[in-house]
């Protein structure tokens, strides 16, 4: 049975699972996990009464789980999965006009060697990627410029020291797995960009063509989960400069008990330093099985209540005004959606009033409002 405090539920799409959802104006983007589905555009005009007006296609073993949105234009990335690969697929980033979003209009693609693209970022003039390149070990950071939608160009890239092995740089000997860039986010001249089992790294990007090293922050060993995302928050809590971030409940090093969210003081951005944590009521400490702790929170932040999409434990809706104490302060569980045993709430977004929109990995979209 459903259960749910501090949250009205406003609609639910059936729609096919989905990695991401973005917001533009009177339509909702929806990046899908698995194929054929690819990118779907929703008509939500009348909140309560979504309607699918546009979907994309990616072939079997690929699939186009990300979406951003902006200046007209609407990127996804492209990745290969394991299994045998379509005659020509190559991943990295389809590139749409969506002047009429019912009707998105490829115009060029952005292709690279290896997976493709995971994650990114996009501020409707550059993406903070994270592509597999050839010569490297794993994913890296890579910023494109679209000044020439059609074409965008490369303007700089950042990768962890022995990542480059044409470059015959050494693999780091402590790397107990092979390192990866999970996505960039972007905050003034800043980007903050978590490292899976490598932690996270902030990166000065004052100059795009040299993104410049400030600091990092491992914590994996001893913690076994992967860092997932590294959110900045645009304004200060209790006098400082705080960093949420999230690691991903999925690819345990070793059995644990789920995975919850950091409070990383970056104030002296030379020297992060954790200070607080938030993991659900519940949660005695042995192990679960995979995804059912915590996933992604939203990246849009305009106050001190951040919903959370924790796989397993529906949406968290985390207060953290006190941040060495954040605390929960509504959550939505909802049923299994058809066709699961169990709920993976996969992202979440806002929109201009503040609706929830809330994309599980299996199936379905809820639209939600906080009361």
């Amino acid at each position: 049975m459903t259960s749910l405090s501090g949250i009205r539920e406003v609609a639910w799409l059936d729609c096919p699972g989905g990695g991401q959802v973005v917001i533009e104006g009177n339509y909702a983007f929806i990046g899908h996990m698995n194929a054929p589905a690819g990118t779907s555009v929703v008509d939500i005009s009348d909140r309560a009464n979504p309607k699918v007006v546009a979907t994309l296609e990616m072939p079997a073993n690929t699939h186009s789980h990300k979406v951003r949105v902006g200046n007209g234009l609407m990127l996804t990335n492209k990745e290969r999965l394991s299994g045998p690969q379509p005659d020509g697929f190559m991943g990295g980033l389809g590139i749409f006009d969506i002047s009429d979003p019912t009707n998105p209009r490829e115009i060029g693609q952005w292709e690279t060697a290896g997976k493709g693209v995971h994650r990114f970022d996009f501020d409707g003039r550059y993406a903070y990627i994270s592509p597999t390149v050839e010569g490297y070990l794993g994913n890296i950071v890579m910023i494109l410029d679209f000044k020439d939608p059609a074409k965008p160009e490369e303007v700089g890239r950042w990768w962890m020291p022995g990542q480059w092995a044409a470059g015959g740089e050494e693999v780091n000997p402590a790397w107990d797995r092979e390192p990866r860039c999970h996505h960039p986010l972007r905050l003034g001249d800043r980007l903050y960009v978590s490292y899976w089992h490598a932690g996270f790294v902030i990166l000065g990007i004052e100059d795009m063509t040299k993104p410049r090293f400030i600091s990092g922050l491992d914590w994996s060993p001893p913690f076994p989960w992967p860092t997932h995302t590294t959110l900045p928050i645009p304004f200060p809590l209790m006098g400082r400069n705080v960093l949420l971030v999230a690691d991903e409940d999925v690819a345990q090093a070793y059995p644990s008990s789920p995975s919850f969210l950091w409070m990383v003081d970056i104030t002296d951005e030379a020297h992060p330093m954790p200070f607080g944590s938030f993991q659900i009521d519940g949660v005695d400490g042995t192990p679960q099985p995979s995804m059912s702790g915590c996933h992604q929170p939203c990246e849009i932040v305009t106050g001190t209540e951040i919903p959370v999409a924790w796989f397993a434990g529906g949406l968290r809706v985390v207060d953290i005004a006190n941040p060495h104490a954040p605390k929960e302060v509504a959550h939505f569980l909802p049923d299994p959606p058809p066709g699961s045993e169990r709920i993976s709430s996969n992202d979440v977004t806002i929109d201009d009033d503040g609706l929830i929109f809330l994309l599980d990995r299996v199936r379905g979209l809820h639209i939600l409002e906080r009361t």
